[in-house]
Formats: structure tokens, C-alpha cells, sequence
């Protein structure tokens, strides 16, 4: 089996194939921060829309968040059982039907419900997306594959706040979802065309709940897979902190415009795609625990960064800089995470890969009330649960990766 999983990778990789690989798992990997950017520049108008404080507003990306990771448990297990297309189509069938709910939702309570459902779907694409990419490669490859990935998904942050931006200059907040809608229905047609089955029969393993349960019991139970797992996720946590509070501290305090906004927020996620190509490129010259280890010193120093200038109420430029730097370094963190932690696992890639996920978004969901707790009204809330987060983020991963001593 170990033989198998070295040489596929290779030839895989040489193949025409690639191109269509990264643009269909890529895509599949945009989900969340499409599904959840694209909407940002909007939420104050939503708010007085649908005539609700912006706390409960926020809730939308909770709800979005605690979907993402319920539905990786079930579609995760589900992929290693029956393959992973039927999971896949079914998950995007999902995802197009609950968009088109969000546009027409008369309420914030039935937006987050919305929300809720849409989550579900998109959580079978970024699950299954990372199992092929375990099915596929291996090693040092897999890393670069993850890194290339960035060159789709880590566009999403870019366009989807821009796109956002534009949408409302020509309607509502619900041509939001609109668009979301039909990049779900490209996405559905795009994978039955172009993205074959990529594990095969004899791999697959019985759908039993108990095993199941035992299975992710024993991931629990492997220090590393959660070092890395729990210190993505913490990261995580401090992004999410930027992305449910920046719309609101950026816009009403700082006193920018929708599309003013959505340029920086495209700028910090260009941030995302160059360090992850540049982790690309010098994976295998640098071992990929390294690399974590500069993309998580990054994020603990960023998040600081930005309290201080919160803290010392500095203007603008000094806040954008360090929040680049604490953004930017997901194109570090996730690429090698996501490989270590799954490195270990190829025969229940679909299980492992979901709870690497629902740690991300567990963990990362707390970030929102955090933010919420202590208002829209200044920045250092905000920088707060980024700094605090990205701190023991690294703490973490030093605690439970670090190599036990014989």
C-alpha cells in the first residue's frame, strides 16, 4: 500500500489532469470563505433590512459555521463509505436549494436557518475536497498540492467581498445569494464533468455508526493529528474574528465605504494566495512542521499587532498592517496542517479530514460572540480574541506536535 500511495501521487501530478483537479477541488474549497465573505459588506444593510441588532445579524455566520462542522461529521464518514462523488453531488444539491432560501428569507431568524442548511451543503465540498486530495498524493506532495489549491480558494477572500460590493451597488443583499446560488449550480455541473471517483472499491470502508464513532475516537486519541488539527482551528479563531467584526469596524468606525471595504479585505486575502504559493515553492526544502511553525509565529505577532493599535487608538495603516500579516499567514498555516495532520491517516482520509475540519469551525465559531460581547463600536475587541487566539494557538501546537522523548 505504501508503494502504491508514492507512485500515484507522481503520476498523477504529471498528468494534463492537474489543471482540472486544482480548479474543482479548489473550488469546492472556496465554499466557506465564498459562502461567508460574499455577504460581509452587506450585513449593516441586513441589519436594518430585516430590522435586528447586528449581534443577531452575526449569528448568521455562526449558524453558518456551526453547520460547516456538523455536516463534515456526516459527509466525512459517508465519503470513506460509498465513494466520494455521491456524497459530493448530493452536498451541492443541498447547498444550491438553502441559497435560494437566504435570498428569499423575509426574517433574521429564518436567514439563520437558512444559513444553517447551506452550511450542511457546503461542508460535503470542503470535506471531500481534502479526502481526494489524500486519495491522490502523499508526502511533500500533498503539501504542494494543498499550497496550489491556494491559488483558487485563497482567491475567494479576494473576490468574494469585491463581488459582495458590486452586487449591492446593483440591488440587495439578496442578489448576494443569488450569485451564491449559481456558483453552486456551476460547481455541481463542473464536478459531474470533470471529477472522476477517486477512491476505488476495495478501499472503502462499511457505514456503521459504531465504527465510526471508534474512528474518530482514535483520531482523538493521536496527540499529533489533534496538535495540528486544534492548532489550525485556534488560528482559525482569530480569523473568524476578523471576518464577523471587520465589516463593522472597518465600515463604522473607520469610516470606510462597502467597496472600500471590500478592498482591503481583497487585499488581505491576495495576502493569502502569495504566501501560499511562496509555501509551495519551498516545501521540501523546509520540512513542512517549519513552515507551521513561521505561519502560526506569524498569526500570534499579527493579532498582537493589531490590539496594540487598537489599544493605542492608532490610525488606519498601523491597524491594516499587522491584520495583513495575521491574515496572510493562513497561506502557511493550512497547507501544511491539513498535510501533517492527514499524513498519517490514507485509509479513513474522509474521517480524518472531518474532524480537521469541525475543529477548524468549532473552534473558530466561538470567535463571533467573543467579538460580539464587546461591541461594534471599537477594534479592540476584535484584537483581543485574534491576539489571544493566535497566542495559544502556537502554544498548543508546541504542547502536542512536539516529538516525545524515548
Amino acid at each position: 500500500m505504501s508503494t502504491a500511495a508514492v507512485a500515484a501521487p507522481a503520476k498523477i501530478r504529471r498528468t494534463p489532469g492537474t489543471l482540472r483537479y486544482v480548479l474543482v477541488l479548489g473550488g469546492l474549497s472556496a465554499f466557506a470563505p465564498l459562502s461567508i465573505d460574499m455577504y460581509l459588506p452587506a450585513l449593516p444593510r441586513m441589519a436594518e433590512d430585516l430590522h435586528s441588532p447586528a449581534p443577531t445579524l452575526q449569528l448568521t455566520l455562526t449558524a453558518f459555521i456551526i453547520g460547516m462542522a456538523l455536516g463534515q461529521l456526516v459527509a466525512g464518514p459517508l465519503s470513506d463509505s460509498l465513494g466520494r462523488r455521491r456524497p459530493l453531488m448530493a452536498g451541492l444539491a443541498v447547498y444550491i436549494v438553502a441559497s435560494i432560501l437566504c435570498a428569499v428569507s423575509p426574517s433574521a431568524e429564518l436567514l439563520i436557518a437558512g444559513r444553517s442548511v447551506q452550511a450542511l451543503g457546503a461542508a460535503a465540498g470542503m470535506v471531500i475536497a481534502r479526502a481526494c486530495v489524500r486519495d491522490l498524493f502523499s508526502g511533500t506532495a500533498m503539501t504542494k498540492f494543498f499550497s496550489m489549491l491556494m491559488l483558487v480558494s485563497g482567491l475567494a477572500p479576494i473576490l468574494a467581498p469585491v463581488v459582495g460590493g458590486q452586487v449591492l451597488r446593483l440591488t440587495s443583499w439578496r442578489g448576494v445569494f443569488v450569485v451564491l446560488t449559481i456558483f453552486g449550480a456551476a460547481l455541481l455541473l463542473a464536478a459531474a464533468l470533470a471529477m472522476p471517483e477517486t477512491l476505488s472499491p476495495e478501499l472503502r470502508r462499511p457505514a456503521r455508526i459504531v465504527a465510526t464513532l471508534r474512528g474518530y475516537a482514535g483520531l482523538l486519541r493521536d496527540r499529533s493529528f489533534v496538535g495540528y488539527a486544534l492548532s489550525g482551528g485556534l488560528m482559525f479563531a482569530g480569523l473568524f474574528a476578523y471576518i464577523s467584526a471587520s465589516s463593522f469596524v472597518l465600515q463604522d468606525v473607520y469610516a470606510l465605504s462597502p467597496q472600500q471595504f471590500s478592498l482591503v479585505f481583497g487585499a488581505n486575502g491576495m495576502g493569502i494566495v502569495l504566501t501560499g504559493q511562496v509555501n509551495g515553492r519551498i516545501v521540501g526544502r523546509f520540512r513542512e512542521r517549519t513552515l507551521l511553525t513561521v505561519g502560526l509565529c506569524a498569526s500570534a505577532v499579527g493579532g498582537t499587532g493589531v490590539l496594540i493599535a487598537a489599544l493605542a487608538g492608532l490610525p488606519l495603516p498601523a491597524l491594516l498592517a499587522p491584520l495583513l500579516v495575521m491574515v496572510s499567514s493562513i497561506g502557511l498555516v493550512m497547507p501544511n496542517a491539513s498535510s501533517l495532520a492527514l499524513a498519517e491517516h490514507p485509509h479513513n482520509a474522509g474521517s480524518a479530514s472531518a474532524l480537521l475540519g469541525v475543529m477548524q469551525f468549532v473552534v473558530g465559531g466561538l470567535a463571533t460572540p467573543l467579538v460580539s460581547i464587546g461591541g461594534e463600536a471599537s477594534a479592540v475587541p476584535m484584537g483581543v480574541v485574534m491576539a489571544g487566539f493566535g497566542i495559544v494557538a502556537l502554544l498548543v501546537f508546541a504542547t502536542l506536535t512536539r516529538p516525545r522523548v524515548a
